[in-house]
């Protein structure tokens, strides 16, 4: 339901744990509060703010700054362990003088995310974060201490990818085919924002009270750079910030056994050549993982183009790796269970871990962080003269760019200042590009807060 409180309005309060940090050694407390006050509390103002604004209309993280720039957060010892105190927080996120409980909880996970990431394992020598394997240790570490890593549960964990902005029609049918995962028993991991990330999870919620499911996960996984425009839905009740949005990628794919891909923009479009890239690697041949692209009838436009793209970018084998299934939500749900039987037996087969793919090869090239400057980004390779895996990294990063140009605060910023990102490359491959973008602003999904979009990129041959 809408709020008829100003979007701008505030309050001041005084906030306990909950969900998170509710029993802390004086250690811990000393740590939080550094964590507070250095470096680092730019970075926790931003994510709280946006946790605070759950609901909101706004997807830009500057303008929401802006709604509230008096906004501030301050960590506050106690006896007991810790209080947050919030200046001018948005009036939304309070019911009666009490801050709702699930945005508390969100919260302070933001807290412990951020003050893990920062003590234990960027400031951790036994982190070596320029090797593959130290990443992939340091993303197991931050998912087991959000106590995300469940090893008593069989795979039933279903990873949805899509656009936080999309049609009615496209949200209704993302809540129909997570009401059919709900009713098979399964859960839900998304981004944890609006839109292809919800509607699963509302359709879930429904399928898992109806089968009376006890133990109903919804699992968001963010970053810092995007939670802004992607704020936490309120059914979201495990959520885990990641330090970049390699480390998120990472994320979904060790703990997920399946995904579905919801039509969404150059967004998903980076999920997409990310978990394709994965896929393509040989060492990832043999292991089933099954991927479904799926929508409503008039999403077939949106799922032909990318299709299309992949064929042309990287042959037919490529595309042999999903399936498109279009309004057709049991069969999608089917399908995903029969995928994920095989990925149980896989597992087993191999002895390996239900709630961690260790087995999954992830190349450094996948890993590291992308910082989308404007020299990083023209100086992208994108040309076919390179293996299929490293192409698809460097789109990646191609779109991961046009992502930060559109949503993320120091992207906005970088085009404001310096103009489009400029792209640049084999001039067969730039077409495809060319037209896959222009696809996606003809059908309306690089539209910004209801703006008409103005593209933060151009495209060079």
């Amino acid at each position: 339901m809408s709020s008829r409180t100003d979007p701008s309005a505030s309050v001041d309060a005084l906030v306990s744990p909950e969900g998170s940090l509710e029993v802390l050694s004086q250690h811990e407390v000393n740590r939080l509060k550094d964590t507070s006050r250095n470096g680092h509390h730019d970075l926790l103002r931003r994510c709280a703010l946006a946790v605070l604004s759950c609901g909101s209309p706004l997807d830009d993280s500057k303008a929401l700054l802006e709604l509230h720039p008096g906004f501030d957060i301050e960590v506050l010892q106690q006896d007991r362990g810790i209080r947050l105190k919030l200046t001018q927080a948005p009036a939304d996120a309070f019911v009666d003088g009490e801050m709702i409980r699930g945005i508390r909880e969100h919260l302070f996970a933001v807290l412990r995310d951020l003050v893990y990431v920062s003590n234990e394992i960027e400031l951790n020598p036994r982190y070596d974060l320029n090797t593959s394997e130290g990443i992939t240790d340091a993303v197991f570490h931050i998912l087991r201490n959000a106590h995300v890593l469940q090893a008593n549960q069989h795979p039933n964990l279903v990873v949805c990818w899509g656009g936080h902005s999309i049609s009615r029609e496209e949200y209704e049918y993302t809540k129909d085919v997570g009401y059919h995962l709900g009713l098979r028993g399964l859960d839900i991991c998304t981004g944890c924002g609006p839109g292809a990330m919800k509607g699963p999870m509302k359709g879930a919620n429904v399928a898992h009270a109806k089968q009376r499911t006890s133990q109903r996960r919804y699992i968001g996984i963010s970053e810092p750079g995007i939670i802004a425009a992607e704020a936490p839905n309120p059914i979201v009740n495990e959520l885990v910030i990641m330090p970049d949005i390699e480390k998120r990628l990472e994320a979904f794919v060790r703990v997920g056994h399946g995904i579905i891909v919801f039509p969404g923009g150059v967004g998903t479009a980076e999920e997409i050549l990310y978990l394709l890239g994965l896929l393509s690697n040989p060492d990832n041949q043999q292991q089933p993982f099954p991927v479904i692209f799926t929508g409503p009838a008039s999403s077939a436009d949106y799922f032909r183009q990318i299709d299309q793209f992949i064929g042309q970018v990287f042959g037919e084998s490529m595309r042999e790796r999903y399936a498109i299934l279009i309004d057709d939500p049991p069969a999608v749900a089917r399908a995903m269970k029969e995928g994920i039987t095989r990925v149980t037996d896989y597992r087993r087969q191999q002895n390996d871990a239900f709630y961690f793919n260790w087995r999954l090869k992830i190349d450094l090239l996948f890993q590291e962080p992308f910082i989308p400057t404007h020299k990083a980004m023209s100086k992208l390779e994108l040309h076919p003269q390179q293996p299929a895996d490293q192409l698809a990294a460097n789109l990646r990063r191609a779109f991961s760019g046009i992502v930060a140009g559109n949503v993320k605060d120091h992207g906005i910023r970088a085009i404001e200042e310096k103009g489009p990102f400029q792209l640049q490359g084999d001039p067969d491959l730039m077409q495809s590009l060319d037209e896959l973008l222009r696809a996606f602003v003809s059908q309306g999904r690089m539209k910004l807060a209801g703006k008409a979009y103005n593209p933060c990129y151009q495209l060079v041959t």
